[in-house]
């Protein structure tokens, strides 16, 4: 059984700002980091007219069912796929050990230079990913853990 990934509120700033500098520096429109239980973990760019929630569980499927043609021909897994489409190409890599960067990029970039930059990012998320796998999930605080009941009350009404 896999150890839940609990993100403490360090662990995301950190995996933040990995996806801002992989964002700037491959000119993407967007970066995100997914868990591979389709869970969103972190994410930077021109997100706001985007379905994440859609996105990241259909990121986690395609991942689950090309994990599946891999294992039919002998491979574990594929550790990178891309698309192109007629406006829009995304790059979708493994980032051990479970989670998956989904870099979606139009012609102000191109897939040379988005699979350069995924390299040395891929090792910073996966150190990050590590480092929160190892603490025990009861040290510190998880990232939304930090609510107050006045927050919860703001966000959802008062009347909880």
């Amino acid at each position: 059984m896999k150890n839940q990934l609990v993100l403490h509120k360090e662990e995301y700033e950190k995996l933040s700002a990995i996806c801002n500098s992989l964002q700037r520096g491959t000119y993407a429109k967007a970066v995100f980091l997914i868990d591979k239980d389709g869970q969103l973990l972190a994410s930077s760019g021109e997100t706001q007219d985007l379905d994440v929630t859609s996105l990241a569980s259909l990121t986690a499927g395609n991942i689950a069912a090309t994990g599946g043609l891999a294992e039919l021909l002998g491979e574990k897994e594929f550790v990178i796929q891309s698309n192109e489409g007629e406006h829009e190409n995304v790059n979708i890599s493994i980032v051990p050990p479970r989670a998956i960067l989904l870099i979606i990029f139009d012609r102000r970039s191109n897939l040379g230079l988005v699979r350069l930059r995924v390299r040395s990012a891929s090792q910073e998320m996966t150190k990050v990913l590590e480092e929160a796998l190892q603490k025990p999930e009861d040290q510190g605080k998880a990232a939304f853990s930090d609510f107050t009941d006045d927050d919860i009350d703001l966000i959802f009404g008062e009347n909880v």
